[in-house]
């Protein structure tokens, strides 16, 4: 099948018709990129396309309409996401809670106990749940971040700059060269070894800021668990990226 070839500044995506599906390709061009590039965004679904600076738009085209059966491929194993909303079930800390919604009114979302099954508890405005819910998990995961850092300063005997709690995207955590630590609030979904260890992780980088032999050993000496939290994150960190 054809599409309309496009002319002028480069739009920033192509729209790609595949057996009655229509793809959404965001571009990006790259002058060091030496060959046009397809890549699904394991956290999100995006599908991206890098452009070398020479490429014409004619040619990605077609590269693209040629790769319709591979991004089909792709998005059918992303993981089913999982919506804020009343009877969604995720994990906290790692096990399961449902979301139900208990009326307009009634103080903060918190944890209960229905029957037996682990509930997030959400008074309010239906409308605003989803809002409820993730103000809840980030709280939750400031929390533990912020205990887990105290725990790690005694330990190492130093403490950052500043901690920043947002929902990134292509890292769990990050340490800057100023001593300021950033972390993902969806380590509050994994196990609390999860989020123990990419804490170490980032305060062994306000000694050593490298990935050194000598940085691991401190990071050995500081968490127990390096080696299961690595494995856990690499079998199940980008499916924490379906849920909300």
């Amino acid at each position: 099948m054809r599409v309309a070839l496009l002319r002028g500044p480069d739009p920033d995506h192509l729209d790609i018709p595949h057996e009655g599906e229509t793809f959404r390709i965001v571009l990006r061009r790259r002058p060091t990129a030496r060959r046009l590039t397809l890549r699904v965004s394991s956290a999100t679904g995006e599908v991206v396309m890098t452009l070398p600076a020479r490429t014409s738009l004619a040619t990605a085209q077609t590269f693209a309409l040629g790769h319709g059966g591979w991004i089909a491929a792709r998005l059918a194993r992303m993981p089913v996401r999982v919506a804020f909303a009343v009877g969604s079930i995720l994990p906290l800390r790692g096990i399961d809670h449902r979301i139900v919604h208990r009326g307009e009114t009634g103080g903060l979302t918190r944890i209960e106990s229905q029957d037996g099954e682990a509930v997030i508890s959400v008074a309010c405005a239906l409308p605003h749940l989803p809002r409820r819910v993730a103000d809840f998990l980030e709280r939750e995961a400031r929390r533990d971040l912020a205990e887990a850092v105290r725990l790690y300063t005694e330990k190492l005997g130093q403490a950052p700059k500043r901690i920043t709690v947002r929902d990134t995207r292509s890292r769990w955590g990050s340490c800057t060269a100023r001593g300021e630590l950033n972390f993902s609030w969806r380590l509050i979904l994994a196990p609390p070894l999860v989020l123990d260890y990419l804490v170490a992780h980032e305060m062994a980088h306000l000694r050593e800021m490298n990935h050194s032999a000598r940085f691991w050993t401190l990071v050995g000496s500081l968490c127990p668990h390096v080696e299961e939290a690595e494995r856990w994150l690499k079998r199940n960190g980008a499916g924490l990226h379906r849920f909300g």
